[in-house]
């Protein structure tokens, strides 16, 4: 297992003066009649600010989001940076915790090579300066070798943080290390979806999920493939038959100790490849497959967070994991499965109609599991349907689930900024997933609502009373093209930040 990507050091600092290799200073756009005018955040020294924005305008420095223009200090600054990095934040009316962290991950992907860096990014938010700095500077290096030198990444940052008294500076470096923890818990999730699937095999997957695990203090279980078949998790265990190497069930929980907290089960699908089975895929962008576990690594980390927080909530994860391949054992297209708890339990039989549509039947199995433990919410999330991508795009998640906390987790991912998007359940794509043999069929005759479909049958597994949400991140835990804002190329780490913010709202309201 490599060593966890653990990112740059963070210091607070009142002095912008100190020596440093790069000084990161925000810069606003506003309209002007001679063209665009910029303007440089509060943080940054007053002898400074005019040489400053000079110099970043003959650059020809907009202020544009995703900006960023690099200049030699100025004379007569009194700074002691080498150079300055001028990174754009738009309209300053428009600013937002989102648009800091992000142009504090284009400032930390822009200063590869740099080891130390000062900003005043952070004396307009400092948390989404942590969070934007520590996963832009975020990389993938397990199988780089030494023929293949790269830069290494940002090395430290001192945020710029003047507070008045020494309660307040306690705070702040609270602040910052909750922004830290956060943010190393989206890489770990990244790294989980980056690690080729020859070396993260579902029992390698489970392995390193009780590994990490029990040294963040959770209770950790490991299910082999012999139990599930005795217990009846046809989903997971049909999924698994084409493979070599056979599936996993892991669950992890968070114990609060806090009287009547309220308790949320988390699920995630953890497709370690999928090639789609019997029902193949064609062979171009097959290899982004490796992402089909971006939801179970994201409720790992997850709940390692929801520990190394403290947060006063109890929370179970419960994780299938399997690995999709076409095999003379695989399922076949028109095999019957019974879901968990099996059939002598009178678990749901399912018409295997589509071997490609498998992250259901693992997630089916566990949802059911899950809702045993009787939660009072329960989110589940999977890079589920390329519907998704169709319907909402490579950055949008879906989400679906009951109306009230279904609109709760939506708001509360938009506010974050992975921009959750609630979605609805038609009544009438329920009658699309009838079969002509089982209970229900795992897909629907024709291709109109594929995402929404996948949430329909997802409802059918999930317990009476329990407030219930499902989040489709097919497009937004893999990012295949160039990296923007925090963003890195491969794994994404959503929805971490989504559930880490249903988590926190949970255990302050209920």
């Amino acid at each position: 297992m490599s060593t966890p990507f653990t990112g740059p050091a963070f210091t607070l600092t009142d002095d912008l003066g100190a020596a440093t290799d790069a000084l990161i200073v925000g810069v606003f756009s506003s309209a002007a009649e001679d063209g665009p005018a910029i303007t440089l955040d509060g943080g940054v020294p007053d002898a400074a600010r005019g040489p400053i924005a000079e110099a970043l305008a003959l650059l020809g420095a907009e202020g544009k989001a995703g900006e960023a223009v690099r200049i030699s200090t100025p004379s007569g600054t009194g700074l002691g940076a080498a150079t300055v990095l001028g990174v754009g934040l738009g309209a300053e009316e428009k600013v937002s915790a989102e648009t800091v962290r992000r142009a504090a991950g284009v400032a930390a992907r822009s200063l590869e090579g740099v080891g130390t860096a000062a900003t005043t990014l952070s004396s307009i938010d400092l948390a989404a300066t942590v969070e934007g700095a520590f996963l832009g500077a975020y990389r993938y290096a397990e199988f780089r070798t030494t023929s293949a030198p790269k830069k290494e990444t940002l090395g430290s940052v001192a945020l710029l943080s003047s507070p008045a008294s020494e309660a307040l500076a306690d705070e702040a470096r609270g602040t910052v290390e909750q922004a830290r923890l956060t943010a190393a818990a989206v890489a770990l999730a990244r790294d989980f979806v980056n690690t080729p699937p020859n070396v993260l095999s579902p029992g390698e997957f489970a392995d390193r999920a009780q590994r990490l695990g029990t040294a963040a203090g959770l209770e950790v279980e490991v299910f082999d493939e012999g139990y599930l078949e005795a217990n009846g998790y046809g989903g997971i265990v049909g999924v698994g038959k084409g493979s070599s190497r056979p599936p996993r069930l892991v669950r992890l929980r968070h114990l609060s100790g806090v009287d009547g907290a309220k308790h949320v089960a988390l699920v995630g699908k953890g497709i370690t490849f999928d090639t789609g089975g019997i029902s193949i895929k064609p062979a171009a962008g097959m290899e982004q497959m490796t992402s089909d576990m971006g939801g179970a690594a994201a409720v790992i980390a997850t709940v390692i967070l929801a520990a190394q927080l403290g947060l006063p909530v109890d929370v179970t994860a419960t994780v299938p994991m399997a690995e999709n391949m076409p095999s003379h054992t695989a399922q076949r297209p028109g095999d019957v499965l019974t879901q968990y708890p099996g059939a002598d339990k009178g678990g749901i039989t399912v018409e295997v109609i589509n071997t490609d549509a498998e992250g259901r039947l693992i997630l089916a199995d566990a949802i059911v599991r899950a809702c045993e433990d009787e939660p009072d919410y329960l989110i589940d999330t999977a890079t589920l349907t390329g519907a998704q991508m169709v319907a909402l795009g490579t950055r949008t998640p879906g989400v679906m689930g009951t109306d009230t906390f279904r609109d709760r987790v939506a708001e509360l991912s938009q506010s974050i900024g992975e921009n959750g998007w609630a979605m609805p359940f038609p009544e009438e794509l329920r009658a699309d997933i009838n079969s002509r043999v089982a209970d229900l069929a795992n897909v629907s005759p024709h291709r109109w609502g594929g995402m929404l479909t996948a949430g329909v049958y997802l409802k059918e597994f999930v317990a009476d009373g329990v407030q219930w949400a499902h989040i489709d991140v097919a497009g937004p835990a893999f990012n295949s093209g160039g990296p923007f804002g925090y963003i890195t190329k491969g794994g994404t780490g959503v929805p971490v930040r989504t559930m880490l913010a249903v988590l926190r709202d949970i255990a302050q309201r209920g």
